[in-house]
């Protein structure tokens, strides 16, 4: 299932994260309970971030693909090179925090994201 690159936001770093708003695979994945940052992984999903294409791959059928290119990378410029940058990071920390949730945020309070009750994920190892 296709995520709209406006649904999504890449946010770079040591730990780099994916936030999904409305996504097809929100009901599939975990509640995130992470009081103090320390994210639980999230068995049996990965993902493999590329370029122009994320997938986020469940067990089974379920998964997204986000046309990465075209998505937003926070506090990026807007180039390319964002989102080469937040795949590098993904590398450096064998995966990322991918959080889904009903809806974006219009602010990132991660203290909000990892104890509110709404957002469903958790950290996921990359492949390939």
């Amino acid at each position: 299932m296709l995520v709209p690159p406006e649904n999504t936001l890449f946010v770079p770093g040591p730990t780099p994260a994916l936030l999904l708003g409305g996504a097809p695979v929100h009901a599939g994945l975990p509640a995130v309970d992470a009081p103090g940052g320390t994210v639980p992984v999230c068995e049996g999903w990965s993902v493999v971030p590329r370029l122009t294409l994320c997938v986020v791959d469940g067990p089974g059928d379920a998964g997204c693909v986000v046309p990465a290119l075209m998505a937003p990378v926070f506090g990026g410029s807007g180039s390319p090179d964002d989102m080469v940058a937040w795949c590098e990071d993904v590398e450096r920390a064998g995966g990322a925090v991918v959080l889904s949730l009903p809806e974006l945020p219009e602010t990132l309070d991660w203290e909000s994201l990892l104890t509110g009750g709404v957002s469903r994920g958790g950290f996921m190892a990359a492949l390939g």
